[in-house]
This record gives structure tokens, C-alpha cells and sequence, in this order.
């Protein structure tokens, strides 16, 4: 079976769990500490998934982040939530001061990436996952591609010079990752691009779903990645994860982007992210994973 567990955790998160071929540092579950007083309802999961842009022979877990998605699983309402946060987004860096939130995975790896998205929407994240972006093209082929909705046609000459088509539209591997990156080409930038990165985890927990209804799949699948994933998870938390997010009702899911605006700090392009909405969306989420509206 090459659909393993985290095919069901990533169907919400957006990152790959790779087949029997893969090596562990492809995909990691890091479970994130965090100071003592720092909680929220342990019916609620928090797992911050970020795509990692490490090149081969990088180290993915200290190379700057790309798609930030902060998921929230209900795990007794079915509720679901993703805040998207870009990647450009200038914030308070523990230890570092003012800079980019991509960079705080370079700097000090999942936890201090962890620690800056918490102090940006006060929600301290149970666990971070990375993984390389060419695993999630295996990821979504595993299942046999995806279908999302798409508000405009957009291309981008790199990475799909024919573009996307507006309406609803099936996606393999490599089209989900094209259509989860490509920002230049988008009248929103980032934010556009944030909100597509939520379009296509919506499109790959649809097709999970029904997978994931299939006997002992969860059960096998746990069993299955504990193989190949990098991890300092047991097996308890990964079932519990997949159970989180084999329960989520599609009607409770909600996703917001962080709105701001582009700017300078210095000579570097950057998105100064509106703090007080990410604090509001960070406070009313945190208990059951429900945002009333962006």
C-alpha cells in the first residue's frame, strides 16, 4: 500500500508522505515544546506544515520555508481550520529581531519557526511538519490527482506556461505543486498564492476522505510510515493525528490567509502581515479550530 498515514495528516496539511523508496529526511513530524502555560483544548491539534525549500543535499529542516499553513483539527467536533501566513511575511524572530517567517526555519529549525508563528498568532503548535517539495507531486499521484476550484486563469512560463483554466479542474502530482507556488503571475502575490496552497489541501482531504474509509487503512497506513518518516512522535500521537483528520466534517473546515500589505524593510521586499487580525483568528481558533469568517 503506498498511501500511507500521513497521506491522511497531509490531506489536510499539504505535504507528502513519500512510498517505501524514500528516505526519512524527506518527511518529518517534529513535536514542538513549548513553554509551560502555553496550552489550548487538548481536543484541538495544531500542526504547523511547511514546505521546505532545501535543495538536494540541504539540510530541509534548516532551510528557509515556503507554504506556511497553520491547521487546527477538532478532534471531537470534526472542525478544521488553516491559517495561511506568507512566507514574506516580516515578523518578530525570536532571538533574531524583525525578519522574513521563512527564515526562522533556517536560523533554528522547526521549533524557533514554531516559536515565530506563535508569537504572531498566539497559537502554540503541537507539532511542525517539512517535507521536500518534490515528494508532494508522489503524494498527490499516489491518490490519483486532485480537484480544486479555481476563482481566475492564471500561468506562470516556468512552471506551467499553459496555465490554469478558471472553474473546477483535476490536478496530478505536478500540476497541485504548480498550482500551490506560482505567485508572480497573481493579482494578490503571496496572498493569492496562500489562498491556492488552501484550495488544494481542501482538494487532497476531499480525496483522502474516502480513502480513508476503507478497513484498517489508518490502522495500516500508521504502521506503514513509522518506516519512512523522520519523527520523534510515537505511534499513539501519528494514530491519533490520522484519526483527527479521517473524522473532519468538510462543512466545518475553514481557511483564512493573513491579510497585509507589501512593503520594504530595507532593501528587502517583504509582507508586513496585519498582527492584530492574525492575533484575533489566533484567539478565536485556538480552543476548537472554528473561524466564523476571514
Amino acid at each position: 500500500m503506498r498511501t500511507v498515514v500521513l497521506g491522511v495528516v497531509l490531506s489536510v496539511c499539504g505535504l507528502v508522505v513519500p512510498d517505501a523508496a524514500v528516505r526519512p529526511t524527506d518527511v518529518a513530524l517534529v513535536r514542538v515544546t513549548t513553554a509551560t502555560g502555553v496550552s489550548h483544548d487538548p481536543e484541538v491539534i495544531w500542526i504547523l506544515a511547511v514546505g521546505s525549500d532545501a535543495r538536494p543535499g540541504q539540510d530541509m529542516l534548516r532551510s528557509r520555508g515556503d507554504a506556511l499553513q497553520l491547521v487546527g483539527l477538532n478532534t471531537h467536533t470534526g472542525a478544521a481550520t488553516a491559517i495561511g501566513v506568507p512566507r514574506d511575511s516580516w515578523v518578530s524572530v525570536p532571538g533574531h529581531g524583525m525578519e522574513r517567517i521563512n527564515a526562522a526555519l533556517a536560523f533554528g529549525g522547526p521549533q524557533l519557526l514554531a516559536a515565530s508563528m506563535r508569537s504572531l498568532t498566539g497559537i502554540s503548535a503541537d507539532y511542525v511538519m517539512v517535507t521536500r517539495f518534490p515528494f508532494f507531486e508522489d503524494m498527490v499521484d499516489d491518490i490519483g490527482g486532485i480537484t480544486v476550484s479555481n476563482p481566475r486563469r492564471f500561468h506562470d512560463v516556468n512552471l506551467k506556461a499553459e496555465g490554469f483554466r478558471r472553474g473546477r479542474i483535476h490536478l496530478d502530482g505536478y500540476g497541485a505543486m504548480a498550482f500551490s507556488r506560482i505567485r508572480y503571475s497573481l493579482p494578490g502575490g503571496d496572498f493569492a498564492r496562500s489562498a491556492n496552497q488552501q484550495r488544494t489541501l481542501r482538494g487532497i482531504q476531499a480525496r483522502v476522505a474516502s480513502q480513508a474509509r476503507r478497513p484498517g487503512f489508518i490502522e495500516r497506513s500508521v504502521l506503514t510510515v513509522l518506516q519512512h518518516l523522520g519523527t520523534d512522535a510515537g505511534p499513539s500521537e501519528l494514530f491519533r493525528i490520522a484519526q483527527a483528520v479521517a473524522l473532519v466534517d468538510p462543512r466545518k473546515v475553514t481557511t483564512c490567509v493573513v491579510p497585509g500589505r507589501i512593503g520594504y524593510a530595507g532593501a528587502a521586499s517583504v509582507v508586513f502581515p496585519d498582527v492584530a487580525r492574525a492575533r484575533r483568528w489566533g484567539l478565536e481558533a485556538r480552543g476548537d479550530a472554528r473561524l466564523e469568517r476571514c
